[in-house]
Protein backbone atom coordinates (compact mmCIF):
# COMPACT_ATOMS: atom_id res chain seq x y z
CA UNK A 1 0.00 0.00 0.00
CA UNK A 2 1.35 3.25 -0.85
CA UNK A 3 1.30 6.35 1.22
CA UNK A 4 1.64 8.35 -2.09
CA UNK A 5 -1.47 9.35 -4.28
CA UNK A 6 -1.31 8.75 -7.92
CA UNK A 7 -0.82 11.65 -10.28
CA UNK A 8 -0.51 12.36 -13.94
CA UNK A 9 2.64 12.27 -16.62
CA UNK A 10 5.15 14.68 -14.87
CA UNK A 11 3.97 18.26 -15.20
CA UNK A 12 6.27 20.92 -15.77
CA UNK A 13 5.01 22.51 -12.55
CA UNK A 14 4.89 19.87 -10.32
CA UNK A 15 5.93 20.08 -6.64
CA UNK A 16 6.11 17.40 -3.58
CA UNK A 17 3.95 17.76 -1.00
CA UNK A 18 4.76 16.50 2.36
CA UNK A 19 2.53 16.09 5.34
CA UNK A 20 4.07 15.54 8.84
CA UNK A 21 2.51 14.00 12.30
CA UNK A 22 -1.49 15.06 12.46
CA UNK A 23 -1.17 16.83 9.05
CA UNK A 24 -0.45 13.25 7.80
CA UNK A 25 -2.99 11.41 9.41
CA UNK A 26 -5.44 14.34 8.04
CA UNK A 27 -4.71 13.89 4.92
CA UNK A 28 -4.52 10.08 4.55
CA UNK A 29 -1.13 10.14 3.14
CA UNK A 30 2.64 11.22 4.08
CA UNK A 31 3.56 12.84 0.17
CA UNK A 32 1.79 13.72 -3.18
CA UNK A 33 2.50 15.38 -6.39
CA UNK A 34 0.77 18.56 -7.02
CA UNK A 35 1.00 20.78 -9.93
CA UNK A 36 1.10 24.95 -8.96
CA UNK A 37 2.78 27.67 -9.75
CA UNK A 38 1.94 29.46 -6.17
CA UNK A 39 0.82 28.58 -2.64
CA UNK A 40 -2.41 29.57 -3.54
CA UNK A 41 -2.96 26.96 -6.02
CA UNK A 42 -1.31 24.52 -4.19
CA UNK A 43 -3.34 25.34 -1.16
CA UNK A 44 -6.68 25.56 -3.22
CA UNK A 45 -5.58 21.99 -5.08
CA UNK A 46 -4.65 20.37 -1.84
CA UNK A 47 -8.12 21.33 -0.21
CA UNK A 48 -9.93 19.85 -3.16
CA UNK A 49 -7.95 16.58 -3.16
CA UNK A 50 -8.89 15.61 0.51
CA UNK A 51 -12.06 17.70 0.92
CA UNK A 52 -14.20 14.08 1.96
CA UNK A 53 -11.20 14.19 5.07
CA UNK A 54 -12.46 15.04 8.28
CA UNK A 55 -10.20 17.64 9.59
CA UNK A 56 -7.73 18.30 7.06
CA UNK A 57 -8.56 21.83 6.57
CA UNK A 58 -8.61 22.63 10.34
CA UNK A 59 -5.12 20.87 10.36
CA UNK A 60 -4.10 22.45 7.52
CA UNK A 61 -5.22 25.80 8.85
CA UNK A 62 -2.44 25.57 12.04
CA UNK A 63 0.48 24.39 9.93
CA UNK A 64 3.41 26.08 9.24
CA UNK A 65 4.29 25.41 5.72
CA UNK A 66 7.81 25.59 4.40
CA UNK A 67 8.93 25.56 0.91
CA UNK A 68 12.29 24.78 0.16
CA UNK A 69 13.75 25.40 3.29
CA UNK A 70 11.83 29.00 3.79
CA UNK A 71 9.44 29.15 6.16
CA UNK A 72 6.26 30.72 4.35
CA UNK A 73 5.24 32.50 7.63
CA UNK A 74 2.45 35.30 7.14
CA UNK A 75 2.97 35.93 3.15
CA UNK A 76 0.37 35.71 1.32
CA UNK A 77 0.30 32.31 -0.19
CA UNK A 78 -0.48 33.74 -4.02
CA UNK A 79 2.48 35.73 -3.70
CA UNK A 80 4.49 32.74 -2.71
CA UNK A 81 6.19 31.33 -6.05
CA UNK A 82 6.53 27.23 -6.09
CA UNK A 83 10.04 26.40 -8.36
CA UNK A 84 9.39 23.23 -9.84
CA UNK A 85 10.18 20.07 -8.05
CA UNK A 86 10.31 22.22 -4.85
CA UNK A 87 9.32 20.44 -1.81
CA UNK A 88 6.72 21.62 0.33
CA UNK A 89 6.06 20.96 4.24
CA UNK A 90 3.35 20.78 6.39
CA UNK A 91 4.06 20.19 9.38
CA UNK A 92 1.37 21.11 12.84
CA UNK A 93 2.37 22.42 15.81
CA UNK A 94 4.33 20.12 18.04
CA UNK A 95 4.36 19.81 22.00
CA UNK A 96 7.15 19.74 24.09
CA UNK A 97 10.72 21.54 24.22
Amino acid sequence: MSDQLPHDDANENDVTVRYWAAARAAAGVAEETVSALTLAELLDEIGRRHRDRDRFDDVISICSILVGETPVGAKDPAQVPLPRGVNVEFLPPFAGG
